[in-house]
């Protein structure tokens, strides 16, 4: 049997994909083996938002080979599609294919021979139309669906239009089909994936709008046996009352919502591109507390983007502060070729962005240790995972809070009614198990 192993870089996105290859893999007879193998082949899934993807790519590249220098090694995925050429003149890489063609690594691996230089497939991203669902299948707790993938807005900083395409969507009737299988296979939760979530509906064909997300919001609330729902990030601009409301009256979806901001400045969101400005941003927030008041809310920040200067920064910084929201996930910003920013005046020293980032790093931890401490004394459904480390397990709790508790293998992969008790000096909530919880447990046990 031959052996194939996997590695991915980037978003959960590209996990979900790469889990898809490796069923279609395992499915026409090979055996997984653990990165870096020794395997026959090695598929390596690549992203183009981290600053090194070059650096990163040529070190997994590497890996493989001096596990098995005989392994025929194929890159795919959005830095595969923007830089081919470049990844196909790397030693060990055999095999480039473009965002059209990653799903059909198998039927190119008959003729594949180990060269001198790898061989690149791709078109254009404009001929790339077709959508391929996928789902992650590493964990049974916590799954991740892609429904939807490409992106039709202009951000001046973002390559992501250029590596996977024009937004389209599954449709609601293939996504519900996915998950009664998901669902099937035990696992607990399903957090909806895409590079613009809240697009969903669009058909790559002819751009026409069928469905919206809100119309499979709806169908989800009917599937058997879903537990848990998570939408993993949706645009402010699209994140519409329709939906809040939805969200907080729904017996699947959890009230945790992440929205991209990138900045607190209007007139750092104008020269992004973004498609709202700092209000809709509050109204947002205010919606969804207002119906939701327990709810988590993740905040995407980029800083350093040119013409941040002090002040501007400073803006956002004091929009955040006032901000009743929960955790930030801070990005420098780093100069991406063929994007408008690259040409932009008013560049930020490294130096000056790396300071910048870890005054919102700090002010992340700040948020999130407050609102953790607002939940203490609430009673919360927690995921446990499996994963165990110094005697402890985790888990999270609907509204996304990190929970911690000494490993009992009967919680793994089991939704507990929790009491919230404290947090501890690593940021972790500290829970007890409401009393028939604990009833449930001695009786299993």
């Amino acid at each position: 049997m031959q052996t194939v192993a996997f590695h991915t870089l980037g978003c959960k996105l590209n996990f979900s994909e790469t889990s898809t290859l490796a069923r279609q893999f395992k499915d026409a007879g090979w055996r997984k083996a653990d990165f870096p193998g020794p395997a026959d082949v090695y598929v390596i899934n690549t992203c183009s938002v981290t600053e090194n993807a070059d650096r990163e790519c040529r070190q997994i590249v590497n890996r493989a080979m001096a596990s098995n220098p005989d392994g025929k090694v194929i890159v795919v995925g959005c830095y595969a599609q923007l830089k081919p050429q470049e990844i196909a003149d790397m030693q060990g890489v055999d095999l480039v294919l473009g965002a059209n063609e990653k799903f059909n690594v198998l039927q190119y691996l008959d003729n594949l021979q180990k060269q001198e230089h790898g061989n690149v497939i791709s078109c254009e991203i404009e001929e790339v139309k077709n959508y391929i669902s996928s789902y992650s299948s590493d964990d049974r707790t916590r799954v991740f669906l892609k429904v939807q993938d490409g992106c039709d807005y202009s951000c001046t900083f973002c390559t992501i239009p250029q590596a996977r395409g024009m937004s389209r969507s599954d449709n609601v009737k293939n996504v519900i089909a996915q998950v009664e299988k998901i669902v099937a296979s035990g696992a607990q939760e399903i957090v909806l994936t895409g590079v613009n979530l809240g697009d969903f509906g669009l058909s790559g064909e002819n751009g026409s709008r069928a469905e919206k997300f809100i119309d499979l919001a709806k169908a989800l609330e009917n599937v058997t046996g879903l537990k848990r729902v998570r939408i993993s990030s949706i645009e402010p601009n699209l994140v519409t009352d329709e939906v809040i409301e939805h969200v907080s009256m729904s017996s699947k979806f959890v009230p945790h919502f992440h929205i991209p901001l990138q900045s607190g400045s209007d007139e750092m969101l104008k020269a992004m591109r973004r498609r709202y400005l700092r209000q809709l941003y509050v109204d947002r927030v205010t919606k969804i507390k207002s119906l939701m008041p327990n709810a988590a809310i993740g905040v995407d920040v980029i800083v350093g983007f040119p013409g941040e200067t002090d002040e501007l920064f400073n803006e956002t910084v004091q929009f955040l502060k006032d901000l009743d929201i929960s955790y930030l996930h801070v990005f420098t910003y780093s100069e991406r070729a063929n994007t408008p920013a690259v040409d932009m005046p008013g560049v930020v020293p490294i130096n000056i962005r790396k300071q910048r980032n870890k005054v919102l790093r700090n002010l992340s931890l700040k948020k999130q240790r407050a609102f953790y401490e607002s939940q203490v004394g609430s009673e919360w459904p927690v995921l446990f995972e499996a994963e165990k480390q110094e005697g402890l397990m985790y888990g999270y709790s609907s509204n996304y809070i990190r929970v911690a508790t000494p490993y009992n293998e009967q919680l793994v992969n089991k939704i507990v009614s929790c009491k919230i008790i404290g947090v501890s000096s690593e940021g972790l909530a500290e829970v007890e198990f409401c009393e028939n919880e604990i009833l449930k447990l001695v009786s299993a046990h």
